[in-house]
């Protein structure tokens, strides 16, 4: 998880795992209303995607 100005603000995940359907619970009550961006690495490909936390702190 990263912030607007590209500072890691936790690691989620930190392992290689086979292919499949995984599912994460995250709580995002610690962080201020804002976006946030995740990225997924499989290999070749990586994606980020947003996240978006409203009505905290």
């Amino acid at each position: 998880m990263f912030d607007v100005y590209g500072k890691e603000i936790a690691n989620l995940v930190d392992k290689t795992q086979t292919s499949g359907i995984y599912e994460l619970e995250f709580n995002a009550q610690n962080l201020k209303s804002g976006a946030y961006f995740y990225r997924l690495n499989t290999g070749d490909y990586t994606e980020t995607r947003k996240l978006l936390v409203a009505g905290n702190k």
